[in-house]
């Protein structure tokens, strides 16, 4: 089998997206640490408990949302627990399987964190765009979602709601 070498265009779109990737996670988590005491990866779990019904969600369908590991999830959930932003708790459907609910404190952290974090999400991201760049950003972020997330596991509250959220 020969490799399918990058062309001088796509090597270039490759390394900018890189780039992107590798940059934007430090942006985002700097922001919510120094406004909300949060990191990225503690937001993204609290924002996907805040939209599932009841704020509840299996550890094992959070972990699937969040593309984390249970071990790794766990270990979070607990540092919130200890804050007062999540309750865990057995599911009532299946004794083996464990709940994390938001809860009043969380619900607040929540709405609290959002504006600076939309804000940033916004002038890092999005304002660098036209409205034609955003329409183009969404179907080139689906289409890769679309290999490496088939089942669409991680898009899965932006279906249930019906609307992209920040």
């Amino acid at each position: 089998m020969s490799t399918r070498w990058l062309t001088d265009e796509e090597r270039v779109a490759w390394v900018r997206l890189a780039a992107v990737v590798e940059l934007l996670p430090g942006v985002l988590d700097a922001q919510l640490r120094r406004d909300s005491r949060l990191s990225h990866f503690e937001y993204f779990v609290l924002a996907m408990l805040s939209e599932a019904p009841e704020r509840t969600l299996r550890m094992t369908a959070l972990a699937a949302r969040t593309n984390a590991t249970l071990p790794r999830l766990s270990h979070v959930v607990s540092r919130l627990e200890d804050r007062g932003l999540v309750a865990r708790s057995p599911c009532p459907e299946d004794g083996r399987a464990t709940n994390a609910r938001l809860t009043a404190g969380g619900w607040a952290t929540v709405v609290d964190a959002a504006p600076g974090h939309v804000a940033t999400v916004r002038s890092q991201v999005l304002d660098a765009l036209d409205d034609a760049q955003v329409r183009q950003l969404a179907q080139i972020a689906e289409s890769i979602l679309g290999r490496i997330d088939p089942d669409g596991v991680v898009m899965a509250p932006q279906r249930d709601a019906g609307a992209p959220t920040g």
